[in-house]
């Protein structure tokens, strides 16, 4: 008779909430990728570890989008270049450095 996975470790990845923010996020896909590569997950918690990676991986991306999107409100649909100044540096409109 053939064996069949328990669903109970896929449904418990998929139910845990994402982080608050990105620094949260980044942090754990940082620590969940070095836990992959020292190499003592067994095979069922490696696919776990994946799928958590590929959901955090989906996240980080979605906040990047949004805030350059808001970048993009911000700033008129255009980025700008800095103008530079003869000695190849950004040109500051003041001599002030605040």
């Amino acid at each position: 008779m053939a064996k069949t996975v328990s669903k109970d470790t896929t449904a418990a990845s998929d139910t845990t909430p994402l982080p608050e923010n990105y620094e949260a996020a980044q942090a754990e896909l940082e620590a969940l990728v070095a836990r992959m590569e020292g190499g003592n997950l067994s095979l069922e918690e490696s696919l776990t570890a994946y799928r958590r990676g590929a959901a955090l991986v989906a996240f980080c991306q979605q906040q990047l989008e949004k805030v350059e999107q808001q970048v993009r409100v911000l700033d008129g649909e255009t980025l700008k270049p800095l103008p530079m100044n003869t000695a190849g540096t950004a040109a500051t409109e003041s001599g002030d450095d605040l």
